[in-house]
């Protein structure tokens, strides 16, 4: 469940250093201990319990239980013994790494029960220890109730993203070979013929030319026709591989929200007038970043995007309800939005960010309009 050097949980509301002092914390109860071999067995105890601990993360699904049994019983030892409670914190958060859920909520029950029995048992016999540290013993009890559902819900949150990531690449790989069958059948369909058509009139002409002269300029004529048709196909097949409409990525947008439970609302329209098609697939991506920073760092629960074109810009608009942007924020670079403001900067465009009960972000660009023009003859 976790790499070889990750002996301490990651929690965002303990330190590191909140877990070595639960790992040193223990021998000034096992030394208040008169009797030798009470230390001792302390000792043995206490490394007996963070190899399981250890062992526990790399083990199959029948040892994993076996070790959580050793560790409980230490823990219910160290209780009674020394009156250090502590060791609790351990097997709760390791609990909540336990991914199968009928496991996940026997154990966590098992747990829940021998340590508040542990408890019970410790008052009877450190009483005035116990008063001496009533505070830290209630938050002890509270952190064994919450912090395994706190790391259950981490866990599973990561995996999903995890795997909303990698249904985002498989959307991706599956676009791709789509665009190529597309652009085969183009092809195909119109560079294919005309050449074939271009080859047959090229070898009449040729027979023609002594015999016909008059008919081989005609069919000549055709073919410089019939290349100009379709240099002009090819140029149109171009020009539509060149990005992605902003309607078409808000469709994706919609279903990755959607995958990650949170709520989409979209204002305005998504279909742009006479925008030139690279406007449009910088706007697509820029705004498939900054929906992809809200899935993974806002916790925002409602994301809405405006799209509103005036005479003078294009606007798009995203704005979700979760915990905001620091303004000294330095993992710029990280979340993406350098990159947007690189891709920006070729169409003039602009980013700006605000954070007001969650996240705002406006992206302008110039409304650059596309006027057709007729093919050169």
């Amino acid at each position: 469940m976790q790499n070889w050097y990750q002996i301490f949980p990651k929690n965002p509301w303990l330190s590191l250093y909140a877990w070595v002092a639960f790992c040193v914390l223990p021998f000034f109860f096992i030394f208040r201990s008169s009797s030798l071999t009470e230390i001792a067995i302390g000792i043995l105890s206490l490394g007996l319990f963070f190899l399981a601990y250890r062992l526990s993360f790399n083990s199959k699904t029948g040892f994993v239980y076996v070790w959580i049994s050793v560790k409980m019983a230490i823990n219910i030892g160290m209780t009674f013994l020394f009156g250090y409670v502590y060791l609790s914190l351990f097997l709760a958060f390791f609990i909540g790494n336990i991914r199968n859920k009928v496991g996940f909520f026997i154990v966590y029950g098992i747990h829940i029960g021998t340590a508040i029995l542990a408890i019970i048992f410790g008052i009877m016999e450190h009483g005035e220890l116990y008063r001496t540290q009533f505070p830290f013993v209630l938050l002890t009890v509270i952190g064994v109730i919450l912090l395994p559902f706190n790391t259950y819900n981490r866990n599973k949150r990561e995996k999903l993203e995890g795997q909303l990531e990698d249904a985002n690449k498989r959307i991706s790989q599956l676009m791709i070979i789509e665009e190529r069958e597309r652009i085969a059948r183009d092809l195909h369909d119109t560079l294919g013929q005309k050449l074939s058509l271009i080859g047959l009139k090229s070898d009449l002409a040729s027979k023609l030319v002594l015999r016909d002269p008059q008919t081989a300029v005609e069919e000549i004529n055709d073919i410089r026709q019939t290349a100009r048709t379709a240099l002009k196909e090819v140029r149109e097949l171009v020009s539509n591989m060149r990005g992605a409409r902003l309607q078409d990525e808000l469709i994706r947008i919609q279903q990755i929200l959607k995958a990650a439970d949170i709520d989409f609302i979209l204002y305005g329209n998504a279909q742009l007038t006479n925008t030139p098609l690279l406007v449009e697939n910088v706007l697509s991506m820029c705004l498939k970043e900054a929906v992809t920073n809200v899935v993974k760092h806002s916790e925002a629960t409602r994301c809405s995007i405006l799209v509103k074109q005036t005479a003078e810009e294009v606007l798009v608009q995203v704005q979700d309800d979760g915990i905001g942007m620091p303004e000294s924020h330095t993992h710029i670079q990280g979340n993406g939005l350098a990159g947007m403001r690189e891709r920006l900067e070729f169409v003039n465009g602009i980013l700006d960010i605000k954070t007001r009960e969650g996240t705002i972000l406006n992206i302008r660009v110039p409304n650059v309009i596309l006027y057709s023009t007729k093919e050169e003859t």
